[in-house]
């Protein structure tokens, strides 16, 4: 099991939390940096010399970028990455809110490509469900649930196409977990077929605005 590490909140308000990110680098998919809702107008220094101390310290840093369901400019988003890669040194992209239907498919196909001629070397997809089966096969991972703990534990359902992909490929992001069941929501993860989970305590409106305790904490999560 694996953590990936969307921590947004900026380095100079919370730096311990970057600090103990640095220090459990090795234990993470990778980092998910978010200067500003994607890369900014400008470079950060804190986030310069935070991605740059994740680098060195071994994670694998990705730029997010959002794709507003597919309504976004595919331009849009290919600049977006080169500034994460310029001025972040990211090795690749989070892409939130991806599109899920079949009718989508083609056109994050084609967005998929060009990051990779960008050097994108991982590609994370986020539509947060779990989309037609085709999405998983562009991705290094899918992000296939995100959400609260409350619905992980009630409502999940699992489609059975998701038993034919290797759970590497796989991802849960649940917020609004118990402190003390963040090793269950790991544990429940894995059970469910995601080799990469993130689970957090944190609450709308940015639940990621904190560390998880699977990383904190040491609840033998390995990366």
């Amino acid at each position: 099991m694996s953590l990936l590490v969307p921590l947004y909140v900026h380095p100079a308000e919370d730096p311990g939390a970057w600090h103990r990110l640095i220090a459990a680098a090795d234990r993470t998919y990778a980092v998910v940096l978010n200067p500003a809702s994607g890369p900014g107008s400008v470079p950060d220094p804190a986030f310069t010399a935070a991605a740059g101390a994740l680098r060195a310290a071994g994670a694998r840093l990705l730029g997010y970028v959002d794709t507003d369901y597919g309504v976004r400019d595919r331009r849009r988003i290919t600049e977006e990455l080169r500034r994460h890669q310029d001025w972040y040194g990211a090795d690749g992209c989070f892409l939130d809110r991806v599109t899920a239907g079949p009718d989508g498919l083609p056109a994050c196909r084609r967005l998929v490509r060009d990051l990779r001629r960008l050097g994108a070397g991982t590609v994370v997809l986020n539509p947060g469900v779990h989309p037609a089966p085709g999405y998983t096969r562009l991705g290094d991972l899918t992000v296939t649930f995100e959400g609260h703990w409350s619905t992980y534990v009630s409502a999940f359902t699992r489609p059975a196409w998701t038993a034919r992909h290797p759970p590497d490929r796989l991802c849960h992001l649940v917020y609004g977990v118990p402190e003390a069941l963040v090793p269950l929501a790991v544990r429940t993860a894995h059970e469910r077929g995601a080799a990469v989970c993130g689970p957090v305590t944190g609450e709308p409106p940015n639940p990621w605005a904190g560390l998880s305790p699977a990383l904190a904490g040491g609840d033998g999560v390995e990366g």
